[in-house]
């Protein structure tokens, strides 16, 4: 049988999603808790491999099992073995024909700047900190160049192993909620560091580094030499991915709305 699963989990503890030489990862103390509870090796599949320190409100997986369990033994079974740090938050039977990764629609990711003089303390590695005071509206102007379909090299990693750069962004919001900056961007797909790199962008237009239409040219160059400093991996998230309805994927349980406020100008 074929189980999906919602995976929750912070980060900061973490060499990114993917299993390698470095340990620990989220994807081996995953499977080593699900082995354990199975009684048998279990490979997992994920929506997205999470790059070291990167969060995730909905990370979703999938694995084939012999072994029979209760959908809420999976979920109580794997928790009692996992870290406090990640949490399995649902669990779903799902047909042969779902894969984590490759049935998935879309995927939603958002970015956490906290704007202040001081650096963070409780909320060290849950955000990214920004000294230097950033302009909500030339950031919100600025990112409507990127809404659409489009060749986003200017904003893949050197190492990124995808065969196409060409992406397409649904929604690219950016609120505002006092000193906390959250931008949100759903597309079909995205390219390694393509959101850290796009926030890196935003938020040098936004402390007027940059002007605004620099985000136009930079696309335009197809040219990642052009893009600048690739942001922080602390404040971004997965926070969704959407599937066809017929695989009765979960919703995500809204964590503070989903990091997503409403902008209202003082």
């Amino acid at each position: 049988m074929k189980i999906a699963l919602g995976i929750e989990y912070a980060g900061c503890n973490y060499y990114g999603w993917q299993k390698q030489s470095i340990s620990p990862t989220i994807q081996e103390t995953v499977e080593l808790a699900l082995s354990t509870i199975a009684n048998e090796i279990i490979k997992v599949y994920c929506a997205g491999r999470t790059d070291t320190g990167v969060h995730a409100i909905q990370q979703v997986i999938h694995f084939d099992t012999s072994s029979e369990r209760e959908l809420h033994s999976w979920i109580l079974g794997a928790n009692s073995k996992l870290p406090k740090d990640i949490s399995v938050i649902w669990a779903s039977n799902v047909d042969d024909s779902f894969h984590a990764r490759f049935t998935a629609k879309n995927r939603t990711y958002q970015y956490l700047i906290l704007n202040r003089k001081s650096r963070p303390a409780i909320l060290n590695g849950l955000v990214t900190w920004e000294c230097q005071e950033l302009d909500f509206k030339r950031m919100v102007d600025s990112s409507k160049y990127l809404i659409g379909e489009h060749d986003f090299t200017s904003f893949r990693a050197v190492s990124c192993q995808s065969d196409s750069p060409v992406r397409k962004v649904y929604e690219l919001e950016i609120s505002k909620l006092e000193d906390l900056f959250v931008i949100t961007i759903r597309a079909n797909g995205f390219l390694h560091h393509m959101v850290r790199n796009i926030a890196g962008v935003l938020m040098a237009v936004g402390t007027g580094k940059e002007k605004i239409k620099w985000v136009a040219d930079v696309l335009d160059a197809r040219d990642r030499t052009m893009a600048g400093v690739t942001a922080e991996p602390d404040g971004l998230y997965l926070v969704n991915v959407e599937y066809p309805e017929h695989y009765l994927i979960p919703k995500p349980k809204r964590l503070i709305n989903n990091f997503k406020f409403n902008y209202i100008e003082n």
